[in-house]
């Protein structure tokens, strides 16, 4: 149970659709869903030039109520990690993770995304190991690549709190780019950056601005360059929460914005598999930077990163066709970013 547990990310949106694709010619395109809006900064960019990471995790929110775990892991070998995760992880699964070597990692989904190996080691698998065992991003970056299975592909935002450098590791199945900087910012809202694993392992179109990727992409430029130099821990905890709409040119939370809402979006968003007023976007947020990560803390809020609050009876009343996940279905109050770790 735990192990199937933990792979349900990778069977559900990389195992399953490759096993179809075996018995059928035309197999439809993926649609892994796209989980997180993330941002990585460093150098003039930050207050203090140190280190500034955010990441919210947009799930279904049937799913994403449950997301409230912080874990505070002392292994008898290996480093000391601080994540959050889901109930019976072993991993992060949104991936939120510090160890005290001073790694900060985070990464959001590859839209779109369609390679596989089932051959390889399972993700989560992987991701717990480099966690726990590595003290830099290029030992970091080696442990995931050993036996890759393709499976939850992700851009990976990693930080080294000792140098200050931060990078972006795309990293699909067949093509893999690592970047890095000490003076910079990444930011991850599904989008794959690559031309060519874009071309070669994903139906991804960067053209259509009106798609949640293309859409959370431009606003995050936008965002960060009117905030260079100014972003700190509290600056990214609001950029988790922001409701600008690029494609509508709206101030409403919906499937476009950082902060997504897709329950209140009527058109939903079809690239990444969701329907219109599909219950389901960003359910919880967390954020640390180079202070914080030194001393195993960082901040969170669980629901909606702007602590708005979602009402489950209210939304099934105007959205019947959702009524089968009514037995599971809760609301999501309204609540405040909260500090996690030992003082």
């Amino acid at each position: 149970d735990i192990v199937a547990m933990n792979s349900i990310l990778e069977m559900s949106w990389y195992y399953v659709p490759w096993l179809d694709s075996k018995d059928n010619p035309d197999p439809p395109d993926p649609t892994p869903p796209g989980h997180c809006s993330a941002i990585a900064a460093t150098g003039s960019w930050t207050t203090d030039g140190q280190i500034v990471m955010a990441h919210n995790n947009w799930v279904e929110y049937v799913i994403g109520q449950r997301w409230n775990i912080i874990l505070n892991i002392v292994p008898e070998n290996g480093y000391r990690i601080i994540m959050d995760a889901l109930p019976g992880f072993i991993h992060s699964g949104d991936d939120f993770n510090i160890n005290s070597t001073g790694l900060i990692v985070t990464e959001t989904t590859i839209t779109q995304y369609k390679g596989f190996d089932p051959e390889g080691v399972a993700e989560f698998v992987r991701a717990r190991e480099a966690i726990q065992y590595s003290s830099s991003i290029d030992e970091w970056v080696a442990v995931m690549k050993e036996r890759n299975n393709g499976g939850y592909s992700n851009d990976w935002l990693i930080g080294d709190n000792k140098t200050g450098e931060i990078a972006r590791f795309e990293f699909g199945l067949e093509n893999q780019f690592l970047e890095r900087t000490n003076d910079g910012f990444f930011a991850g809202a599904n989008f794959p950056v690559h031309n060519k694993l874009i071309k070669e392992e994903t139906t991804y179109d960067s053209t259509i601005l009106s798609t949640s990727p293309n859409a959370r992409k431009l606003r995050w430029k936008q965002i960060i360059e009117e905030n260079k130099g100014l972003i700190d821990v509290r600056s990214a905890m609001k950029f988790m929460g922001d409701h600008y709409d690029t494609w509508r040119k709206t101030e409403k939370a919906g499937a476009l914005t950082l902060c997504g809402h897709l329950d209140e979006d009527e058109i939903g968003s079809p690239d990444m598999g969701w329907a219109s007023f599909n219950p389901a976007g960003a359910v919880q947020a967390k954020a640390t930077d180079g202070q914080l990560a030194s001393e195993m803390k960082l901040w969170a809020i669980i629901g909606h990163p702007c602590g708005e609050p979602f009402q489950s009876e209210e939304f099934l009343i105007a959205h019947p066709e959702y009524n089968f996940q009514k037995e599971f279905l809760r609301d999501m109050p309204g609540q405040v970013w909260t500090l996690f770790g030992e003082n």
